[in-house]
């Protein structure tokens, strides 16, 4: 059973799918290589991250595709907010899948007239480059190298860039975004693949109201138990005691002593209080597929030992070792 034939849901009508646009985005090439946009699904962009969340929330779409995170520049903190929920706003949102996609970045513009012949078009005339500030982040050495000096202006989404750059009929704008961008939005590609690392890539999550419902879906969908854990992954959020020496580190110790793999730990204020902390911790196994108790186990744990802690979705994993 694929991914996407376990989020399908009962209706007879189209499922619709919220992500980051516009189109052409990342988010939106994430999405369409699980939810194909045909007569099951009915893809819907936002403009920002935020809006997924509030989308998802009120039910005007079934399922939302988030970018969580990145290879080579980290957690993307928009994303990390929305799941935070530090208002109350997305109790019933759960994380229900993940996707990679491998992300190479062009630098998309209009080339100088009269200048260079296609591949090894002149950078001289370009006065101020849009995109997302994690697509910055990744480009780091391409930009010391060949636009130093040059503005860097962030906007909401790579797909967006691109269309700013081309409402700019001076030819002095560009854009660091995907190849597909360049067709969508009739721009040049300047320069390819300026990703720092070939390995670049970036992680979406998944996201779902109803986290009874989830849990129904994926009792009923699994093909037997999940004894090594590395099936699936899970995702919790909690806060500690920060005057106790050594809170943390219990709290993760739980994670060990239960021979549950960590996959991630990330970090944002809590808003209780100034330089105190929310944790969140991802870990390999689920809460629905759980044959010796050790998730089960864990979440006791760590209810008992944390001020407040918050179960935030169990998914399959989508990179085994």
């Amino acid at each position: 059973m694929t991914a996407a034939q376990k989020m399908e849901g009962g209706g007879g009508g189209r499922n619709k799918v919220a992500y980051l646009g516009p189109v052409a985005s990342y988010s939106h090439q994430a999405t369409k290589s699980v939810f194909s946009p045909d007569q099951k699904w009915e893809l819907e962009p936002t403009v920002t991250i935020k809006e997924v969340f509030d989308v998802v929330q009120a039910g005007d779409a079934d399922y939302g595709v988030i970018p969580f995170e990145n290879s080579t520049h980290g957690t993307v903190i928009f994303t990390l907010n929305g799941l935070a929920d530090r208002a109350g706003s997305y109790a019933d949102l759960a994380v229900c899948g993940e996707i990679y996609l491998d992300v190479h970045h062009f630098l998309l513009g209009r080339r100088c007239f009269g200048g260079a012949a296609a591949g090894d078009a002149s950078l001289k005339h370009i006065e101020r480059v849009y995109s997302h500030p994690q697509a910055f982040g990744q480009t780091a050495a391409f930009f010391a190298k060949h636009l130093r000096g040059v503005d860097t202006i962030d906007v909401t989404s790579t797909s967006k860039a691109a269309e700013l750059a081309a409402a700019d009929t001076t030819g002095k704008s560009a854009a660091v975004a995907g190849e597909i961008a360049a067709e969508t939005y009739a721009l040049d590609v300047l320069a390819a693949s300026i990703e720092d690392r070939d390995d670049n890539t970036t992680r979406f999550f998944v996201i779902r109201k109803g986290k009874e419902r989830q849990e129904q879906q994926e009792s009923s969908g699994k093909e037997g138990g999940d004894p090594y854990g590395n099936k699936h992954k899970s995702l919790l959020s909690f806060t500690v005691p920060h005057r106790t020496p050594g809170a943390l580190a219990d709290v993760l110790g739980f994670f060990k002593s239960r021979s549950l793999n960590l996959t991630s730990i990330n970090s944002l204020p809590s808003l209780l209080e100034p330089f105190h902390y929310l944790f969140f911790v991802e870990f390999e196994g689920s809460r629905f597929d759980d044959p010796e108790g050790r998730v089960k186990a864990v979440f006791e744990d760590v209810e008992r030992a944390a001020l407040r802690s918050t179960w935030l979705g169990s998914w399959e994993n989508q990179r085994r070792r």
